[in-house]
């Protein structure tokens, strides 16, 4: 079991991760299970929230702590948060009406396409990018090896 506590931004948060050996789970490679709960409270209103997630790791407990685990988990959140980012702020996802049926999945689907491609054409800068390539509708299709 690993236990982490943090203070910034205005909230005060505890992380556990508790992880087993479990025989027989029933994916692939899987050799340990976990459980996170992050506990977080927020300094000036005093709301707590609990966040209770589960994940399977095909490290052994020979090759990663539940401590190196956690550490992997938070970078993993960092990388998600980095991304999500971009999603919001360049292409205005938590802005978007699109509500209904599978729409607001295909258009996730397809902003998460749209950065994939620019950072495997060594794009860092995804809104500089989107502004190139939205100049020049040759471009999108060159970017992909369409034309």
């Amino acid at each position: 079991m690993d236990r982490t506590r943090t203070a910034a931004h205005g909230r005060d948060e505890i992380r556990r991760l508790k992880a087993v050996t479990v025989p027989g789970l029933p994916f692939p490679h899987a050799a340990q299970a976990l459980q996170i709960v992050r506990r977080r409270r927020t300094v000036r209103t005093g709301k707590v929230s609990l966040a209770r997630v589960y994940a399977v790791s095909s490290l052994t407990v020979h090759q990663a702590t539940a401590a190196d685990l956690a550490e992997r988990v938070r970078g993993h959140w960092a990388i998600e948060n980095l991304e999500h980012h971009v999603r919001d702020v360049t292409f205005g996802e938590d802005a978007s009406r699109v509500r209904t049926g599978s729409a607001p999945r295909a258009m996730a689907s397809l902003r998460n396409l749209a950065i994939g491609a620019l950072r495997l054409a060594g794009r860092d800068n995804i809104a500089e990018s989107l502004r190139h390539h939205g100049r020049d509708m040759t471009r999108p299709p060159a970017a992909l090896g369409l034309t």
